[in-house]
């Protein structure tokens, strides 16, 4: 994980502590907009593929690509609003995921 991902995702969580406060209604919108950014992802995808005949393709795998590098950054701000460790939160998931993964693949 890039090294400046916690410290910039933490100023951005500061900005905007200070700008709207950290009440429920905030903490719900930062969850929103995790969501907003995840269909950001699906439009790029379906602009990718051409789904949309009248559209045509529209976006690259490189679009794609930053629209999800949209929602990672999105989700970890949105953590910061749930826990003071997020690094150690994320870090704790990252190695539960994977001793799944190693089970899972050692009863093949």
């Amino acid at each position: 994980m890039s090294a400046t991902l916690w410290p910039v995702t933490a100023r951005i969580a500061a900005v905007l502590d200070q700008a709207n406060g950290t009440g429920e209604h905030e903490m719900a919108m930062r969850l929103l907009k995790v969501t907003e950014e995840a269909g950001e992802v699906a439009a790029a995808y379906i602009g990718m593929t051409g789904q949309n005949p009248r559209k045509g393709t529209t976006h690259t795998p490189a679009d794609v690509a930053d629209e999800l590098c949209d929602v990672i950054i999105t989700a970890a701000v949105a953590l910061h609003a749930f826990s003071a460790a997020s690094p150690a939160v994320l870090d704790a998931k990252l190695h539960a995921a994977a001793r799944r993964l190693n089970a899972h693949t050692e009863s093949e």
